[in-house]
């Protein structure tokens, strides 16, 4: 089988300035793998150049084992693209524009009426046929605009900020339709909010400054998360000086008349003492949770690791 993506020594440069440095990444399986960085940090860049939009400066990439380069128009056949804004077209109705879609790509002319049912039908937009699509909100517009990206079955679906707009309940059902397509496609879902890709992907791909500062699965960079400090619910709560006194306590924050966040060094056994401690002075200990670092905190730690 095929690699689905694979990107050698990508390099990209915009005048004197590179915007993307020696990209080097494989994906071999479906399921969504999330492209993490800020503003400015090469997403963009990196997902034209995936999509055949824009020739790179230095390096290769396949499709699905096809030089994208060398072989554009086989190598396209593979890709799936939803950009930021979907790329609907407003006077046309569902119907209209996904048989438009299904000609673009070059879908055969007694398959298109299939191709399309089948699209609208994993996009829940069946009930839409023959609705002008800007008489549908920013939703369905969405799904719309994903129903496109997969009319001919493509092996690698790109989504640029698939979620960004979208009230709670689009949210839900966007994430939804979104895991469920990533189900039969490989799916490169990019983001700068780190809880989205949480949500969603089971590999994460980080770039910062144009280069590459993470690449492993989300359980891996769960791992990052190490315990700040613990948040303790208690009957009878004890002056803050008396909590500072367990050891390896390094600052206490009270947050309610029966609530305080305890900040400590990097001791393992600190929960077990301060367990012991709200025992043995009858503090009387309804809860004991642990708060780990908070995924923006992990993103701020592998960004400054990458530029030591």
């Amino acid at each position: 089988m095929n690699t689905i993506l694979k990107i050698e020594g990508l390099s990209h440069k915009y005048s004197s300035s590179w915007a993307v440095r020696d990209i080097n990444l494989e994906i071999n399986q479906t399921g969504v793998v999330g492209l993490l960085g800020s503003n400015g940090a090469g997403k963009s860049t990196m997902m034209n150049i995936l999509c055949g939009v824009l020739n790179q400066t230095e390096g290769n990439v396949f499709i699905n084992g096809i030089d994208l380069r060398k072989h554009p128009l086989e190598a396209k056949q593979y890709i799936g693209f939803l950009p930021q804004q979907p790329p609907v077209h407003m006077d046309l109705t569902v119907d209209e524009y996904l048989s438009f879609t299904a000609e673009l790509r070059k879908i055969p002319e007694n398959k298109i009426k299939a191709a399309v049912g089948e699209a609208k039908e994993k996009c829940g937009i069946a009930h839409f046929s023959t609705r002008l699509i800007r008489n549908l909100s920013g939703g369905y517009r969405q799904r719309v605009g994903i129903a496109q990206a997969i009319i001919h079955k493509p092996k690698l679906v790109v989504m640029d900020e698939p979620t960004t707009g979208l009230d709670p309940n689009q949210l839900i059902e966007a994430r939804k339709l979104i895991r469920e397509i990533a189900s039969e496609h490989t799916v490169l879902l990019s983001s700068h909010i780190l809880s989205e890709i949480h949500l969603l992907c089971r590999e994460i791909i980080m770039i910062e400054s144009g280069r590459i500062i993470f690449s492993d699965t989300m359980d891996a960079f769960n791992n990052y998360a190490q315990p700040q400090s613990i948040l303790l619910h208690l009957e009878n709560m004890p002056a803050i000086a008396d909590i500072l006194n367990v050891k390896g306590a390094t600052r206490a924050e009270l947050l309610s008349d029966k609530q305080v966040r305890v900040y400590f060094d990097e001791d393992p056994g600190f929960s077990e003492r301060l367990a012991n401690a709200c025992v043995t002075n009858g503090w009387r200990l309804r809860e004991l949770n642990l708060d780990k670092t908070h995924l923006d905190d992990i993103f701020k730690q592998l960004s400054t690791q990458s530029h030591q």
